[in-house]
């Protein structure tokens, strides 16, 4: 058996060799080219291979001498008579399959008008996709092979004419396609209200001091009132928190294999620009109308900067939702369906998806940038901390997935102008405590407006630590207060974190201003009261709030020493004078011999400084129900047993019918009406029968 060249080219390099010694042919002569062109000729004749066979050879034959390019009649021409029927043969069934169909392409494009084709798609019956696709195919396998093997000599007319028409098909094929791929793209997406969906309102609602009548700080009046707006500053939600990715279908599975055969094609075809063009603007409309239903709108920097805090308050709000979706439910989503969709062709699957993702994350990104610009307020630090939370967070995965660097760069960008927003609106709330300087004092003696809005502020932002120590530096300008103006001890700085230090300061100026309120109050008692009142609540403040972890167990317990002080200072300023009604000095050398006048005497002043201190005392307030009755234990401790003590000693001097002119009340009334003080609501005694021994 004859063995084929194709199969082992080396069977014919000696024969080539004897002929042409020169490589180039030209050297040896006509009687050489005639040799060489004689030579093949037998070869060809005596193997009678087939005709693709013979053009491979052909190939094999031209690399050893360019004279052989003459043996092509060997194949087309006449010399080669006693295999041309069969290739005939084979030409017309070939050209009788790509004719059937460029009839099936252009029929349907001479019946698919511009309207029709909107209501009538390849895929919906009586239509049969399969007819279509394999013309296609067919006229893609024509193309494809006058591409690897052109036509020569007599056949470059014939072969002209096909192409020309296999390429007009295509035009017409791929006009369809690119109809049929935003069809079945727009009439498959998954509606934006589902998707939006996936993000359920679990939310943690973090009171900005609803229950314990915190109000706001003016910005107007530059003062702390009692009625704030309740949507303004003392409420805060954080935004949804998703948990682990979710997966979501952004279109219908069911499409995606026709999409497959679209996109393939397209592709194959060389239109990978107009597939690209088409997937892109429908997929990135379909993500920009998700983003409408989370509440995020297409908005420039001066519309953003003109919204009244409670709807730019919303709009933080939902952008902080919306973010979480659309990097790890949205765009997530969309790299798998580009990843299904266009598996190998990665520069395309890459293009694709950077071109869809591109619109929606601008979109966010132009918005973040308007925030971070705009003016400060401390009530806008937490919303520009969640926000400044989900992009640092979302900013490694989308990274992973998007690789266009313009878009990486701006999100980085729109990171570091938030973290600066946050470093100012901080600076803006301290500035805003440091220079509080109202007038008007509490008249209870209660816990002042300030230290029930700081206080909530603060617990709020011990839970955005993390984040804060990253972007809090203290001043040297902050330091040197700390250590001059409020005797602070820098050892105690150097042990805390950036917020922690930051808190520390914030603690100190707030007790600091306090003190300078206290003196608003010309009642020392009542100094000592408010003074008591108000650093009990900080201490309850941060003891059960995270803030314990930031300020320590020492500042608890020095704090609560300081407010047995103001305790201890209350009893001296308001009891002293009663107290020294009841000594024994000046009512004579013992109870027998007393002075009855100043015993008289004594007895009224007491009664006289009693119902003074409840006059007064019963409209003071102390809100804390144990600290309220550690006041009245203290109290009630000092007074009882010496007013029991005197008028046991010194009653029986008083005997007769106007004794309970002076002798008002006994021990167990006074501990009785002692119950009512620091109710914050005024009361007499003048009513109540006077009692007789």
């Amino acid at each position: 058996m004859t063995q084929n060249p194709i199969q082992n080219p080396n069977s014919i390099l000696p024969m080539a060799a004897t002929t042409n010694h020169g490589g180039g042919g030209g050297a040896t002569g006509a009687g050489g080219d005639d040799r060489v062109l004689a030579t093949a000729q037998q070869i060809l004749k005596s193997l009678k291979a087939p005709k693709e066979d013979r053009e491979d050879m052909l190939l094999i034959f031209s690399t050893f001498d360019n004279r052989l390019s003459g043996i092509t009649d060997l194949i087309n021409g006449d010399d080669s008579k006693s295999s041309k029927s069969d290739d005939d043969d084979d030409d017309d069934e070939d050209l009788d399959r790509f004719e059937a169909a460029e009839k099936v392409i252009l029929d349907d494009s001479s019946l698919s008008t511009e309207s029709s084709r909107q209501s009538t798609s390849l895929f919906d019956p009586p239509n049969d996709p399969e007819v279509y696709f394999n013309a296609v195919d067919e006229i893609i396998q024509w193309m494809e092979h006058f591409t690897i093997s052109p036509p020569i000599n007599s056949a470059v007319k014939t072969g002209k004419i096909i192409l020309d028409r296999a390429d007009n098909a295509i035009q017409v094929a791929m006009s369809r396609l690119e109809d049929e791929l935003r069809h079945v793209l727009i009439c498959n997406t998954v509606p934006p209200d589902a998707v939006s969906r996936c993000s359920t309102n679990r939310r943690s609602s973090l009171s900005f001091s609803s229950h314990d009548g915190a109000g706001g700080f003016d910005d107007n009046s530059g003062s702390f009132g009692d009625a704030g707006d309740p949507g303004s500053h003392r409420f805060h939600e954080r935004g949804v928190s998703l948990g682990d990715d979710l997966f979501v279908d952004l279109v219908r599975p069911e499409s995606i294999l026709n999409l497959k055969d679209i996109i393939d094609r397209m592709v194959r075809s060389g239109y990978e620009r107009e597939c690209l063009q088409v997937y892109s603007s429908v997929r990135r409309d379909a993500l920009v109308e998700c983003l409408a239903i989370l509440g995020v709108e297409k908005l420039s920097i001066e519309e953003v900067q003109k919204f009244e805090w409670k709807s730019l308050d919303e709009r933080m709000k939902n952008w902080v939702q919306a973010a979480k979706v659309v990097v790890r439910v949205l765009l997530s989503g969309e790299k798998r369906l580009c990843d299904s969709l266009f598996g190998e062709l990665e520069d395309v699957k890459e293009m694709c998806f950077n071109e869809t993702a591109k619109g929606c994350v601008m979109m966010l990104l132009n918005f973040g940038e308007a925030v971070a610009i705009c003016k400060r307020s401390p009530e806008k630090l937490f919303r520009i901390l969640d926000m400044y939370e989900v992009l640092r967070d979302a900013l490694p995965e989308l990274e992973d997935m998007v690789t266009d660097e313009f878009v990486i760069t701006e999100a980085k960008g729109v990171l570091r102008g938030l973290g600066e927003a946050v470093k100012g609106t901080f600076a803006e709330f301290e500035s805003c405590i440091r220079n509080e300087t109202s007038r008007r004092p509490v008249i209870t003696g209660d816990v002042h407006p300030l230290p029930r809005y700081v206080m909530n502020y603060l617990k709020l932002l011990a839970d955005y630590s993390n984040a804060m120590d990253s972007l809090l530096e203290i001043s040297e300008e902050a330091l040197y207060h700390f250590k001059n103006d409020l005797g602070g001890d820098e050892s105690q700085l150097e042990a805390l974190s950036p917020l922690g230090r930051q808190i520390l300061l914030l603690m100190s100026e707030l007790e600091h201003n306090l003190e300078e309120k206290s003196k608003l109050y010309e009642d020392h008692a009542l100094q000592q009261v408010f003074l008591m009142n108000n650093l009990h609540y900080l201490v309850r403040k941060v003891k059960d709030s995270d803030l314990i972890e930031v300020l320590g167990d020492n500042w608890v317990r020095k704090r609560r020493g300081q407010v047995r002080q103001y305790a201890t200072g209350y009893l001296r300023a308001c009891w002293s004078k009663a107290l020294a009604c009841l000594r024994d000095e000046g009512v004579g050398g013992s109870s027998n011999n007393a002075s009855r006048m100043a015993l008289k005497e004594r007895f009224k002043n007491f009664n006289a400084c009693f119902e003074e201190i409840y006059r007064v005392q019963t409209a003071w307030k102390v809100p804390d129900d144990q600290l309220r009755e550690e006041m009245r234990i203290n109290i009630s401790e000092k007074v009882i047993p010496a007013y029991r003590s005197f008028m046991g000693r010194f009653s029986g001097q008083l005997e007769g019918r106007h004794a309970g002119k002076y002798i008002k009340y006994v021990p167990e009334d006074l501990e009785t009406y002692l119950l009512d003080l620091f109710e914050g609501s005024p009361a007499v005694l003048h009513h109540i029968r006077r009692k007789s021994t």
